[in-house]
């Protein structure tokens, strides 16, 4: 787990800058506070900054071939580098180290570009290939580590994060085209970001650099199946799985330095402490984090797998006294508006987790893989609505439970609110219904905010649906969550929050083998029911006699944040409406939606949130 820069200059003769490469590298030594290294051969320039987990006393990088001709810069792990090795040194080949880095060259060497998909793991690297005078930049399926790059006048840089670029380039005009997705996701999606020319390779994708031409290409994708052709033996798919997850665990558990696992007492995480304890021949140390605020407090259950599993334990509360230090780490750490709010809780995990091991396991990608949100369960119920509904209730439910909620109040007033949406949305097509699960306010009422032009929502849902061949609304869903909220927004959190801390995070879940199988895999038996006895099916099968009843039959419980509590009170009123900054919103709109969470008409903590950190960023951007 490292962090990478570089530069490919397309004027041949112009030699790469060390002092800049350096200042590159520089930006983002928090990931790497083990080592630095650089390579510079004449018009490409690779730099590194090393987190040391495998191979510790042999695996610096840039890393070279036997040769010199091949060299490599790598951020991630390959979990599967023992077996690929062995397979290696059949076809002839030799090793002088015990990393992972050096079995990505060798790939490379025996399959060119096709070693990707050879590779088990999550990775961020760029090679060059002196002999055929190319840059191969390369990320992972799921998009677990990072990879951002520019064209910038006659060069191309790139960097695990964009501060990198930024070292190199120096200010760089935000891209308010942006601003609507944004407001809708609360983060930007692949390939863009907030800022103009700046750009993110795609999960799944690489890059081939050569003379002054640069081309993307796909390597990876979800499997192409028909919904006609979806698997039913349910015995066989458990039985697939259960091996699936054990064998994906084993291999993360490699390491060469102390490590544990993130634990909430939800079932993603329980399920990996509990297979890392079958599996550890020592106690696993398990870090957990809780709020004072009792509804989004978890520790009672983290703390009934600790018990059953005994653990090595330990905790840390957050409280809203966290909450002007967490604006600035999001902000410096994730270099453009961020504004999912477990970032918050996530960070001092990390931080608490860091001073104990510096690798953890955790339960990440769960509801993506094996479509856990609540929205699987509405989409189940949405067709069950249409169908069975008769047409005079499907009208005039919305506005009976508009009005109730118009003289309740707090909490309850907040869910007829929710429930209002969400019957609403039943009655509007799978995009329209789509877009309104990101923001709990109308969407009309979002695009009132905005007073320039922006990209619009719906041609970016379009764009990224258009892909999918699968047509139930249940699939289609899955298919956003795997493509789009996962590798830009679960997974930019985890990265930034762990690196942050110089601490490597592993996801089981997210073992491509395990995607491709559960993606292959009719909803009858991901979600046989839209009950809570029907989420997470599959997962819950295959660990229904390793862990308590009381964490398999539990409610999911997302990890949240009790924005809405913390911003009743009035001391952000003054930042939300110092919005010099933010010329493309509408100032009176962002003044309403104060008012009206404070008087607890609306939970609007979640868009205050998104446009708090969107004013802060573009006034650090513009100055």
């Amino acid at each position: 787990m490292c962090g990478i820069a570089g530069v490919f200059n397309f004027h041949h003769e112009r030699s790469v800058s060390r002092e800049l490469l350096k200042k590159m590298a520089d930006t983002i030594s928090y990931r790497g506070p083990d080592g630095e290294g650089f390579f510079i051969d004449s018009f490409v320039g690779l730099a590194h900054r090393r987190l040391s987990i495998i191979d510790l006393g042999s695996g610096d990088q840039p890393m070279f071939n036997e040769k010199k001709t091949i060299s490599i810069v790598f951020n991630g792990e390959i979990y599967n580098y023992i077996e690929l090795k062995e397979e290696l040194k059949k076809l002839g080949h030799s090793f002088v180290t015990s990393s992972d880095t050096e079995v990505i060259i060798k790939a490379y060497e025996q399959w060119g570009f096709a070693c990707q998909e050879k590779l088990n793991g999550m990775w961020a690297f760029a090679l060059w290939d002196a002999a055929k005078q190319h840059l191969f930049i390369s990320r992972d399926r799921l998009g677990e580590k990072p990879l951002n790059y520019m064209l910038y006048k006659d060069s191309f840089l790139f960097g695990s994060e964009i501060k990198s670029i930024l070292a190199y380039t120096g200010a760089v005009e935000p891209n308010t085209d942006m601003d609507e997705l944004y407001l809708f996701f609360g983060y930007v999606p692949s390939p863009n970001t907030y800022y103009k020319s700046i750009k993110k390779l795609p999960a799944g994708n690489y890059l081939v650099v050569k003379n002054n031409k640069v081309t993307e290409h796909s390597y990876w994708d979800l499997p192409d199946i028909d919904e006609l052709d979806l698997r039913k033996d349910k015995s066989k798919v458990n039985a697939e799985l259960s091996e699936l997850l054990y064998d994906s665990v084993r291999m993360r558990m490699r390491s060469d330095v102390p490590y544990g696992a993130f634990l909430s007492g939800g079932l993603d995480s329980s399920s990996i402490v509990a297979i890392m304890s079958e599996i550890s021949s020592f106690p696993v140390k398990t870090f957990t984090i809780g709020f004072n605020e009792k509804a989004f407090d978890e520790r009672d259950n983290a703390r009934i797998i600790a018990d059953k599993f005994k653990t090595e334990h330990y905790e840390k509360i957050v409280d809203k006294s966290s909450l002007e230090k967490s604006i600035k780490d999001i902000l410096h750490h994730f270099d453009e508006p961020f504004a999912d709010p477990a970032a918050i809780p996530t960070s001092y995990l990390a931080e608490s987790a860091a001073k104990h091991v510096k690798m953890v396991l955790t339960g990440d990608g769960g509801d993506e893989v094996f479509t856990g949100y609540s929205n699987y369960q509405s989409e189940l119920f949405a067709k069950r609505y249409q169908n069975s509904m008769p047409g005079f209730l499907k009208k005039s439910l919305p506005a009976m439970v508009d009005g109730i909620g118009n003289i309740a109040t707090g909490n309850i007033r907040y869910k007829l609110n929710r429930i209002k949406r969400v019957l609403d949305s039943f009655n509007v097509t799978f995009g329209e219904r789509l877009i309104t699960k990101f923001v709990k306010i109308p969407p009309p009422e979002i695009k009132q905010l905005l007073t320039g032009n922006a990209f619009p929502i719906e041609n970016f849902i379009s764009d990224t649906l258009g892909n999918c061949r699968l047509k139930d609304p249940f699939y289609r869903l899955n298919y956003f969550h795997l493509k789009v909220s996962l590798p830009d927004q679960m997974l930019v959190k985890v990265d930034k929050t762990s690196m942050a801390n110089s601490l490597e995070t592993r996801a089981p879940l997210l073992d491509y083998r395990i995607v491709d199988l559960i993606y292959q895999v009719d909803k009858s038996l991901k979600m046989p029911t839209y009950t809570d006895k029907g989420v997470k099916y599959m997962l819950k099968n295959a660990m229904q006699n390793k862990l308590p009843n009381e964490i398999l039959n539990r409610r999911k419980q997302g990890f949240e944040v009790p924005l809405r509590e913390w911003f009743k009170d009035s001391e952000f009123d003054n930042v939300l409406t110092s919005t010099n900054s933010l010329k493309s919103l509408n100032q009176k709109m962002i003044k309403r939606l104060i008012e009206e969470n404070q008087k607890g008409k609306v939970d609007h903590g979640t868009l205050l949130w998104r446009i708090l950190l969107l004013q802060r960023w573009m006034s650090q951007a513009i100055a």
